[in-house]
């Protein structure tokens, strides 16, 4: 409500309220409007990298039992318990000029003089930039926010009835319908979770773009973290705010809504 009220309403000189759409006029600038749409791309990239790396990694899990299983159920788990900005900077260290990543190399360049003309003739130098780029930012995203799709995914197939498997191999399906037309639609649920817990941190998100992107890639959680910081500008930052929750609500509303229409076919499916 607070950010409403700083969104359309200001003062005047004289002190007095007034309703404005001058914060709204400035967030919907073409300068904006380009930096939420930067943002809104690189979290539809990263919630994709991550389905596509959780929904196999989530069957596996639930494939897995015994003393395997738990143990590495609590690898996929164990990133969620570190700090954010500790597993950031881990990855800072790995990526910089002079990190672990860029020495293996250098090693592999000197013990193998193939692979270093390879990589001379390809235009690569002796350090290689991985960090202060959008490909940086995309994989801090996706670290930081794999286990996020990976837990919801997983927990829907492990409570998914096995005799419905069962039931569709005694009637004649291949493993290949039988989770096209079984496991697929009973773990929609989990991977419509997975894609929200995803997708709203990565569009709000401004220490991974800080950080992995050196400032280099301003994304809205960027301007809207100064705007409350630096520019001590609350009104606009207020009304960035709204339009990032408008954004947000319409992409959760959308998912809401096929997850409703996929429950009754997804019975149909299995009669």
């Amino acid at each position: 409500m607070l950010i409403f009220v700083y969104a359309v309403f200001t003062t005047t000189e004289t002190g007095e309220i007034i309703f404005t759409t001058k914060y709204l006029e400035q967030a919907l600038s073409a300068a904006n409007l380009s930096v939420l749409l930067r943002s809104l791309e690189y979290a539809v990239i990263t919630t994709a990298i991550c389905l596509v790396l959780a929904y196999p990694a989530a069957l596996i899990l639930s494939k897995l039992g015994g003393k395997v299983g738990a143990i590495v159920n609590l690898l996929f788990v164990l990133p969620m318990w570190m700090n954010f900005l500790l597993r950031t900077y881990s990855w800072m260290s790995i990526l910089e000029n002079s990190g672990i990543l860029n020495s293996w190399i250098a090693s592999l360049r000197d013990a193998i003089p193939a692979f270093d003309r390879w990589l001379t003739s390809m235009g690569v130098g002796k350090k290689i930039i991985f960090l202060y780029n959008e490909n940086a930012v995309v994989l801090g995203m996706v670290y930081n926010y794999l286990s996020f799709m990976i837990m919801p995914i997983y927990t829907v197939i492990e409570k998914t009835d096995h005799s419905l498997l069962e039931a569709a191999a005694d009637l004649g399906a291949s493993p290949v319908q039988s989770f096209l037309r079984v496991t697929l639609p009973y773990s929609l649920p989990g991977v419509l979770e997975g894609i929200t817990m995803v997708f709203v941190p990565a569009v709000t998100t401004f220490v991974i773009s800080q950080l992995m992107g050196g400032g280099k890639v301003p994304l809205i959680g960027d301007i809207i973290q100064n705007q409350f910081g630096k520019s001590s500008d609350w009104h606009f930052g207020s009304t960035l705010s709204l339009l990032v929750m408008v954004v947000v609500l319409a992409f959760m509303g959308g998912l809401q809504r096929i997850d409703k229409e996929e429950e009754p076919q997804k019975e149909v499916r299995i009669l």
